[in-house]
This record gives structure tokens, C-alpha cells and sequence, in this order.
């Protein structure tokens, strides 16, 4: 039931002394590869009211928003950096996660186990894409389409405990492959939540359908007012910058907005859009339309396994409530002190693992592979124990 941020390759984890040998009441033993491959002093955080977007409607009269989990979950206005520099964007993600991690009362980012774990690591795995063989691609404009498609539906699979990604991208593939105009815009806005359920040849109803079905129509509305319908459009304007994608796809699509508020500030994490960036870069191999000048400048992925794989390794400590909570399978609110600290501490601690592993290697090494690696990681240990929260953002 995980859900997946791009598609990489697990086998390193299956080679001899490679393999996570874990339960959810120890640390996760300390794995080598042989595959190879500051917090910035601005922040965009000060002290703010949360601000909800009113309600649009789409062409067809429908609503691009809908009031539960908006609410909820204090979706924001677009992210405007200071200045208006789009550098700022991913400062601001390490900035106001760095803020969360300063002040939380839940988790507590361990320094002692990053070095640990830091100790262990020789190099981070080389990343590959699609190597189950259950993503659409043709290393064309269809394949972007797709991509988008796939990422604005990416998230909380967890309440339906036999729904995977897995289903998600290959029952999109295979609706793209029998049929190429499946996610042309206008056909995007008029699917219903039984016309997704067969896309993806699932025989129940989903887990938050509204929603997911809200925002194919948002994702079609949108590509078809701004980018002529086409999301290979959308990647052209970014000028192969990765920043500037996330910076688009936040802008004109609402239910990428990944922000919350934690203590009277501004978080911004920006997960699905950051997803779509390293998605591109994965399947054209940093060719074409996975050109980015700056992969380096995205973060991780902060979702579901994330933390819980950062905990088995001694990176984060949770406190005896949240902890009891998560081993109980007990459901976390969507915006509350442990949620956000949940998702920002895994952030800040990951980008204090890169610096370190950067420093120790002398090589620059990207926050994507040590995603990879984390999530990859989680899927291998069936024991793991994660928080569950409803949320449209993963």
C-alpha cells in the first residue's frame, strides 16, 4: 500500500549485505552499496495567516476544490518567494522544514544517528526508472502527459489495504496504451469517479475518489487554458530548470500546493510537484524532457515511508504518544504539530545526511538518490510501521 515517488532501482537492496533486515522495534542494520551513481540563511516563513483559495470552477461549471479536505488541510495561495526569486523556492522548503525541526514537541532529528548512519554509507545507488515495467513510456510528449497524470493522482492508497501504486501506474498505462487520447485536457475534465475506477480496472470505490477525480479535472482545465493541453508544454516553459517546474506546477495547479502552517509559520514541501520533476529526469534519463541544470536543487519526497525509515535507522525519535499512535495504526489529522513534524523533520534530517555523505565522499550527491534509497529501503521491510494520514499531497 506505499506510495511511490519515482521509480528507481530496488535490486541494490536485494544484493548480499545489502538487505534491510528490520522490524519496526529495531534500527535497521547499516547498509553499504557498491553502485555508484544550509539550510539556506533566507526564509520565506514569517509569521502568517493561513490563507484558503476560494472555490474555482472549472469550464464545466464543476468545482476545482472542494471543502473537506481544502479545509482541512489549509491549502494555501501560490508560494510567492521573497523578491520574487524562484531560487528561493527550495530555500524556503529547507528553510521552514529546518524551522519545524528547531521547534518540534514530537520528533527530535538525532544528530548522533545521522552520523551513524553516514558512517555506513559508501556511496548512494545508482537510479534507474521503471524497472518493474509498470510505467507508460515512449520518450515522447505522451509519456510528460502521463507522468502528470500520474503524479497529481499519487497519493494516500493506504485505507484500501490491497491498493498499491503499482495499480495506479500500470492501470494508467494500460488505459494509455488501448487508448492515446485518455488524457488528452478535455477528456480530463470529464472523468467521474466510476470512469477512474475503470481506468485503473478497480473494482471499488478509492480511497478519497473526490478528490482524485477533482483534481484530473483541475490538471485538464488547467493544461488546457495555459499550456494549448498539452503538459509537455508545461516542462518546455520551465527552461530545464527543475526549480522552475516545481515553481509552475505549484502556480498553476492548486492541488500541488503542498503547504501547512506549524506555529504561526509558513511550510512549504512541495512534494507531488517535486515527484513530477525527478519523475522526468528518472524516464528520459536526464535526456530531453528530464533536462534539469539543477536536479540538485529538489528535496526529498517528505511522505509515509520517509519518516518511518528515518526512525528504524536511529535518524528521527518520536515522542511515546506518537509513537503509540503510529504502532496502533491510529490516524494522524492533516495539518496538526505531528503531521508537519513528521514530513519537515524527515526533511531537514535527509538534507543533513547529504551534506554529510557530500562532505565524507567529496562528490556531490543529490537529495533524489538518498530518496531512492530511503524509500527503497521501506518497501523492503514489510514490518514497517507508518503514520496514516488522509491528504492529497502523498
Amino acid at each position: 500500500m506505499w506510495t511511490r515517488r519515482y521509480s528507481g532501482d530496488k535490486n541494490w537492496a536485494k544484493q548480499p549485505g545489502n538487505a534491510l533486515k528490520s522490524s519496526h522495534n529495531s534500527n535497521l542494520e547499516a547498509i553499504r552499496y557498491r553502485d555508484t551513481a544550509s539550510q539556506s540563511a533566507k526564509t520565506n516563513v514569517g509569521k502568517t495567516l493561513t490563507r484558503r483559495n476560494k472555490t474555482r470552477e472549472t469550464s464545466k461549471g464543476a468545482p476545482l476544490a472542494s471543502a473537506g479536505l481544502r479545509e482541512a488541510q489549509g491549502l494555501c495561495a501560490p508560494h510567492k518567494s521573497r523578491c520574487g526569486r524562484l531560487e528561493d523556492l527550495m530555500d524556503d522548503v529547507r528553510a521552514s522544514s529546518a524551522y519545524v525541526a528547531s521547534r518540534s514537541s514530537h520528533v527530535v532529528v538525532d544528530s548522533a544517528g545521522i552520523e551513524k548512519v553516514v558512517s555506513t554509507i559508501d556511496s548512494i545507488p545508482r537510479v534507474e526508472w521503471d524497472f518493474e515495467g509498470i510505467h507508460y513510456f515512449d520518450n515522447g510528449p505522451l509519456t510528460v502527459q502521463y507522468l502528470l497524470v500520474l503524479d497529481a493522482l499519487n497519493f494516500c492508497f493506504w485505507p484500501d489495504e490491497d491498493l498499491t501504486y503499482e495499480h495506479l501506474a500500470a492501470g494508467l498505462k494500460a488505459s494509455l496504451q488501448s487508448d492515446k487520447s485518455a488524457f488528452d485536457a478535455d477528456r480530463l475534465q470529464k472523468y467521474t469517479g466510476p470512469e477512474l475506477r475503470e481506468l485503473l480496472r478497480w473494482p471499488r470505490p478509492l480511497p478519497l475518489e473526490e478528490e482524485r477525480v477533482r483534481l484530473l479535472h483541475e490538471v485538464g482545465f488547467e493544461l488546457e487554458r495555459s499550456f494549448d493541453g498539452k503538459a509537455c508544454n508545461l516542462v518546455k516553459s520551465c527552461g530545464k530548470s527543475a526549480l522552475n517546474l516545481v515553481a509552475l506546477v505549484a502556480r498553476h495547479f492548486p492541488g500541488f500546493r503542498d503547504h501547512s502552517v506549524y506555529k504561526g509559520r509558513q511550510v512549504f514541501l512541495y512534494k507531488r510537484a517535486q515527484i513530477f520533476a525527478a519523475d522526468l529526469w528518472g524516464a528520459f534519463r536526464g535526456e530531453g524532457y528530464g533536462e534539469f541544470k539543477d536536479i540538485s536543487s529538489i528535496t526529498i519526497m517528505a511522505d509515509y515511508i520517509v519518516p518511518a525509515v528515518l526512525r528504524q535507522l536511529g535518524v528521527l525519535k518520536y515522542s511515546p504518544k506518537l509513537a503509540s499512535t503510529i504502532e496502533a495504526s491510529g490516524e494522524i489529522g492533516p495539518g496538526t504539530e505531528e503531521e508537519v513534524e513528521l514530513r519537515a523533520c524527515s526533511v531537514h534530517a535527509v538534507e543533513k545526511m547529504r551534506e554529510l555523505i557530500s562532505f565524507k565522499s567529496g562528490r556531490q550527491v543529490l537529495s533524489v538518490e538518498l530518496d531512492l534509497w530511503l524509500w527503497a529501503s521501506g518497501v523492503q521491510c514489510p514490518s514497517l510501521q507508518h503514520h496514516r494520514t488522509l491528504s492529497i499531497y502523498y
